[in-house]
């Protein structure tokens, strides 16, 4: 079987995946035209989020028996159109879930805190103690929308720390925090995201589901930046309907997440970047050494799987 790398991974994978005899190719500083040309000539491909798998690439790859992702989300690929050509579509949610929750409970932690003012005050010789006097996590109701790889992850890590956690996920019937969309929104002190991104979740965050809300709440987002509007985060947070906010994806990211378009140099993200109720991020959550090496490895084993 002949694997085309269109994206960087760790090392591992492909050294494993030669050592079991796989052909690998990598196309890194092809164009997506380019890689187009030659993808007939493929049986597998690994992606991060370069661009976008689509009807037409897919067209072109006549041979293809599996994309992979080095990563969560598959919204980056028309799955549904690539199953239909009995194309196996694999991601790697198991690999970062661990660094995903670590990543948003420490932006918690620092916005709760003034960890990130505190800092910098003190490192420009200034002392104030009664200003960043900070909040205790205990005692708070954490909602908790979306109960896959990632929400499960971060309940896992909040539970020691005298919390309530109500989770609402609409695709499973049971698990340990089961609680309706309706219970969150009466009783949450804070909102976790933790959703895929599709037609039912882009701009899911808007004004209407923020004023169903009836706590002022803080709203952690590292699920994709389109979930959220932005224009109503910052409404919100300019009201004080959303008391902080934590993002570590935002709406203006471009498909590779690599960089901001644009927008992203907005009224709406000047203020998100000027203002001391947010803390920001640049889509590093489940970016860590670790979970670099563990997605590789997920992935391994559902190729190595999937071809026996």
């Amino acid at each position: 079987m002949r694997i085309l790398f269109i994206d960087t991974t760790h090392p591992f994978l492909k050294q494993e995946l030669e050592k079991k005899n796989y052909i690998c190719d990598t196309a890194y500083e092809k164009s997506k035209g380019e890689i187009q040309e030659i993808i007939h000539n493929y049986q597998g491909v690994i992606i991060r989020s370069r661009f976008i798998i689509d009807k037409e690439f897919i067209d072109y790859a006549s041979e293809l028996k599996f994309i992979a992702r080095a990563g969560s989300g598959l919204e980056n690929i028309d799955v549904s159109y690539a199953e239909s050509k009995n194309i196996n579509c694999y991601n790697a949610g198991y690999g970062n879930r661990k660094a995903v929750a670590e990543h948003a409970l420490g932006m918690l932690l620092s916005l709760f805190n003034n960890l990130n003012k505190a800092d910098q005050e003190v490192r420009n010789g200034k002392w104030k103690r009664e200003e960043n006097r900070g909040l205790e996590l205990s005692g708070k109701t954490i909602g908790i929308i979306g109960y896959g790889n990632n929400g499960s992850a971060f309940a896992e890590v909040l539970k020691g720390f005298g919390v309530t956690i109500l989770a609402y996920d609409k695709y499973l019937t049971k698990h340990p925090y089961q609680n309706t969309m309706e219970s969150i929104f009466k009783q949450a002190d804070i909102v976790s995201l933790h959703v895929p991104l599709n037609t039912e979740t882009t701009y899911l965050v808007n004004d209407d589901f923020i004023y169903k809300f009836e706590k002022d709440f803080y709203f952690i987002n590292t699920a994709r930046g389109k979930c959220a509007n932005t224009k109503s985060l910052v409404l919100a947070l300019e009201k004080g309907k959303i008391k902080g906010a934590c993002l570590d994806v935002l709406e203006y990211e471009k498909t590779s997440f690599e960089n901001l378009s644009q927008e992203g140099f907005s009224s709406e993200m000047q203020y998100l970047m000027g203002s001391p109720k947010t803390m920001l991020s640049p889509h590093i959550a489940g970016w860590t050494r670790e979970s670099n090496v563990k997605i590789t490895k997920v992935l391994l084993k559902k190729i190595t799987s999937s071809a026996q």
